[in-house]
């Protein structure tokens, strides 16, 4: 954006905050309704006296008017591996999200790590949910248990399912296993897209 444009865009912004019409501010200024339209549009220049006079109306100091604005913190989507952060959920299991949770999204990654079974005894409660589930083997040997069946999966290994059917997982080896899941929809913060302009 030129500077006519970021001053024009800059005096339209005020003008607007207090509730004037370019009409009022035309006949103000002294300075015609088409010109003061084409001006905040940045299509016209305009003279330092005419500014000086805006300024005044706008009950601003004229060097706000060409104050450049800094610009917004860029976005990083990158989720480093430095700051990831293992939180427990259950004596065995630890995840890490590997997204912000402050922005929503459709779908929810996380790596997990497993630690192993006491002993073959410990039970595992197979649960449904609504929506898709995608897991990869990153380390280690996992149980993947689907309804009636029992798969082992190795590095390398993944399965996708559709998360209706009765489905969990563990390790049941005495080495710790590491995975990737990714779950659709987000369960921890439901997607919502933004509105269409």
């Amino acid at each position: 954006m030129d500077t006519n444009a970021a001053i024009g865009t800059k005096v339209k912004n005020l003008r607007t905050e207090k509730k004037l019409t370019l009409k009022q501010l035309s006949e103000e200024s002294g300075l015609s309704v088409g010109f003061l339209s084409q001006f905040e549009r940045g299509l016209s220049s305009i003279a330092l006296d005419s500014l000086e006079k805006l300024s005044a109306i706008l009950e601003v100091p004229l060097s706000e008017l060409f104050r450049e604005e800094a610009p917004p913190p860029s976005f990083d989507p990158v989720v480093h591996g430095v700051e990831l952060r293992f939180t427990e959920i259950s004596p065995r299991i630890y995840q890490s999200i590997l997204r912000s949770t402050d922005t929503p999204s459709r779908l929810l990654p996380r790596v997990y790590t497993l630690y192993p079974f006491d002993s073959d005894e410990d039970s595992v409660e197979l649960y449904s949910h609504e929506g898709e589930e995608f897991l990869y083997v990153l380390e280690g040997i996992v149980t993947f248990y689907l309804e009636d069946a029992r798969y082992l999966l190795y590095p390398g290994d993944s399965i996708h399912i559709e998360s209706t059917r009765c489905h969990n997982w563990a390790n049941r080896t005495s080495r710790n296993a590491k995975i990737l899941t990714v779950h659709t929809p987000n369960p921890l913060h439901p997607y919502s897209p933004a509105p269409e302009e």
